[in-house]
């Protein structure tokens, strides 16, 4: 069961990693493109958006125990973010183009990408 467990944990880490990586080359494509902070969203929100949302299954890594990572502190992380992203962010489109956005998003992509690797 530890191997199947390894196995697995590997090859979702993995898809994060890559998905995130994509979703950071979307966002800087769009930079070099239109030189503005503000398509950062329409780029690459909604792969974020689906991203943050499987993200969940790391409170339930947490919760099955297959990491050591307990359930709490995932649960507050994924709540807060997918809160942020799915009731603010994509509901509202004046918020979409705002810098905080971008920043965030590039900050969210860096942070993600290397923590799904390093795992």
């Amino acid at each position: 069961m530890p191997q199947l467990s390894n196995l697995y944990l590997f090859v979702y880490n993995s898809l994060q990693a890559f998905g995130w990586a994509i979703s950071l080359c979307r966002i800087l494509i769009s930079l070099i493109l239109t030189k503005s902070v503000n398509g950062a969203y329409a780029s690459a929100g909604e792969l974020i958006c689906l991203l943050q949302t499987l993200s969940v299954l790391e409170v339930i890594h947490g919760a099955v125990g297959i990491v050591p990572s307990g359930v709490l502190l995932p649960l507050m992380q994924w709540g807060g973010r997918t809160h942020f992203l799915l009731a603010i962010v994509a509901r509202i489109v004046e918020v979409q183009e705002l810098p905080s956005v971008f920043i965030t998003f590039v900050a969210w992509s860096l942070s993600e990408h290397a923590q799904t690797l390093l795992k």
